[in-house]
């Protein structure tokens, strides 16, 4: 049984590293940074009671299932821009989509430890205010 699970354990990361261009340093660091911004958003709901995602601030699964779902769909645009990639020849498509989205994680780390009550210096502060307002609609 644990050879059959490691097994298809391999073949399934084998075909999702695959279809994502391969396993280098920038997709490394991107689900890095996914997983630790979706540990430290449950630290805040569950142990901080201080969430914005939900009306209590506190853990509730169905805010934790809309952000694994966010962080599927990064991936598939990943996916989407290596196959961007292959069908015109190039390969910055993929890259510059990982990098965007490895800063989009980072902010998002960075407002999870400001809720934990971090103390943050005040240029980040007032870089994530700024680019939260630019991505807010007018």
């Amino acid at each position: 049984m644990k050879n059959t699970l490691c097994t298809l354990t391999g073949i399934v990361g084998s075909i999702i590293t695959t279809l994502l261009g391969g396993w280098d340093t920038g997709i490394a660091t991107l689900v890095l940074f996914m997983a630790i911004d979706f540990i430290s958003g449950i630290a805040v709901a569950a142990i901080f009671h201080n969430s914005k995602k939900t009306e209590t601030g506190t853990l509730e699964s169905k805010a934790g299932w809309k952000g694994l779902c966010r962080k599927s769909m990064t991936l598939l645009f990943v996916l989407i821009a290596y196959r961007l990639d292959l069908s015109i020849g190039t390969t910055y498509i993929r890259d510059t989509v990982v990098i965007g989205f490895m800063a989009n994680e980072l902010i998002s780390i960075v407002e999870n430890a400001g809720l934990m009550g971090i103390p943050l210096p005040s240029v980040l502060t007032k870089a994530i205010d700024l680019l939260n307002q630019k991505s807010q609609p007018s």
